[in-house]
């Protein structure tokens, strides 16, 4: 099970309105509890007889389940109100270059639009480009590159005028 299909089962399970859901698969379990405080948990149990590794992800309650891209947008509540800060959608680590030869996707200053790639976030040794929502122009990256990032961390500043 991939992290897209992940992913869709937490917006379904979120959309449904069920408050408990447990799926059990050959290598993975997966169980997702809704309610006043949505988590998900994720074990895979390797072929052999290794330790089992689990990964637990958070959800705001009031939100939907986590999506890979776009990236989400929403407007900053400090002295910076007139920019909009662009979130992580995903836990992961935070690349700002497609890989380790290439210029980075994005600068302080540089104009995007709407779908232009930002970064990469590496979940689960998947590489998924972040996608910008807005246009405008980038003020500030508040990441430093191959840090690690959590659901809904701001990335960047984007001035949308």
């Amino acid at each position: 099970m991939d992290l897209k299909e992940i992913q869709n089962l937490i917006k379904f399970v979120a959309k449904s309105g069920a408050s408990e859901v447990k799926l059990e698969m050959d290598d993975v379990k997966i169980t997702i509890k809704t309610g006043s405080e949505e988590t998900t948990y994720v074990q895979q149990m390797p072929m052999a007889a290794a330790p089992v590794m689990q990964q637990a992800a958070a959800a705001p309650a009031a939100a939907p389940a986590t999506e890979v891209a776009p990236a989400a947008a929403t407007p900053v509540a400090s002295e910076d109100s007139k920019y909009v800060t662009i979130k992580s959608p995903i836990i992961g680590t935070f690349y700002r270059k497609p890989s380790p030869d290439k210029p980075v996707f994005v600068e302080i200053g540089t104009d995007i639009k709407e779908g232009d790639v930002l970064c990469v976030i590496e979940a689960m040794k998947l590489f998924n480009e972040i996608e910008s929502e807005i246009s405008g122009k980038i003020v500030k990256v508040l990441v430093d590159d191959s840090s690690p990032v959590e659901f809904d961390q701001p990335l960047f500043l984007v001035d949308p005028s």
